[in-house]
């Protein structure tokens, strides 16, 4: 089972976007340097304490500054953007850097209603019709439109030699039932869903078609995960994203992933103490071995391929940390 990141791009309180964008290079650097097998960078807009906003112009940053590891973006939200477009843009990274693009795709609408409404028209009409949109970006990736189509004579050019790897991402039935009949690889979020994961990812593989290059279902489960040199180590860096989260979910997230001293000095209200409880019961925190026992006990639950990690803490280097003890233990 191989091991990759997924990376949010988190500002620290403190600190810059610009700062941010540049950790989550070298993020991906050292990524490569520990064996994961892919990084993935999410979308959002206008969201506090998250820098990346266009996945498509860092992974051309990344990929000009890695040699191999496979990158993509987890996920392009499609139902702000054409499927030519897109199509063009993943293209063209493949171009440059062969053999190792994904193109994650996902229907949220990754801000505010006021964000979906520049970014988009009609935003619930396009969800309503992402399965149409998806079934045209694989026919412009794969060159397959029908001959009567009348996108037959065109292409989303410039056309690389490996198309990119095109893939599903959601947490729910939904997403499982249209990364099965698409024929395309599914990846789970789990760290974001309150459903019963193992069941939803059961269903994509027990009806996926093959169809194009994937002949077999391809499965990644997403979870968060905060590892230390010691159990008590990873928990103190853990408050940081804990607080951050309670401080979103009230409008009060503006400054940025806090640090452990904010955390530890945070009059917490028993309602966000409960908060705070349920999330960990979604997150993995703890020392290397331990954490690599959680993730096989999550793989074996849930029959997955891949294990892709989210990691957020104040500081980039404790980030990166938590990333190596993983890749030494594993």
């Amino acid at each position: 089972m191989n091991l990759s990141i997924l990376d949010q791009a988190p500002i620290s309180s403190g600190l810059t976007a610009s700062e941010a964008l540049q950790a989550s290079i070298k993020l991906a650097q050292a990524g490569e340097g520990f064996g994961y097998k892919r990084y993935w960078i999410a979308e959002h807009h206008d969201f506090s304490g998250l820098s990346c906003s266009a996945p498509e112009v860092m992974l051309a940053a990344i990929g000009a500054n890695t040699s191999n590891i496979r990158m993509g973006a987890g996920a392009i939200l499609l139902p702000h953007y054409k499927p030519y477009k897109v199509a063009e843009v993943f293209n063209m990274l493949a171009t440059l850097y062969p053999g190792r693009i994904d193109l994650g795709i996902g229907r949220a609408p990754g801000g505010s209603a006021e964000v979906t409404m520049a970014l988009s028209n009609n935003f619930l009409q396009q969800v309503y019709k992402l399965p149409e949109s998806v079934q045209e970006l694989f026919e412009f990736l794969y060159r397959d439109f029908p001959d009567d189509h009348m996108y037959a004579n065109i292409s989303a050019a410039p056309l690389p030699n490996t198309p990119p790897q095109p893939w599903i991402l959601g947490t729910s039935g939904k997403s499982a039932k249209l990364a099965a009949e698409q024929g395309a690889a599914y990846a789970f979020g789990h760290f974001m869903s309150d459903k019963e994961g193992p069941e939803i990812v059961k269903s994509y593989v027990d009806h996926f078609e093959p169809r194009r290059t994937l002949k077999k279902p391809k499965t990644i489960i997403a979870v968060s995960v905060v590892c230390a040199a010691t159990t008590a180590k990873a928990e103190e860096l853990a408050t940081s994203s804990l607080l951050w989260k309670i401080q979103l979910g009230k409008g009060e997230g503006t400054l940025g992933v806090p640090s452990i001293e904010e955390a530890r000095n945070y009059i917490y209200t028993n309602e966000e103490m409960t908060a705070i409880e349920k999330m960990k019961q979604k997150m993995i925190i703890g020392n290397p071995q331990y954490v690599k026992e959680q993730l096989l006990e999550l793989q074996s639950i849930y029959c997955a391929d891949e294990i892709m990690m989210v990691t957020i803490t104040h500081s980039y280097e404790d980030r990166i940390r938590s990333y190596e003890l993983i890749a030494n233990e594993w």
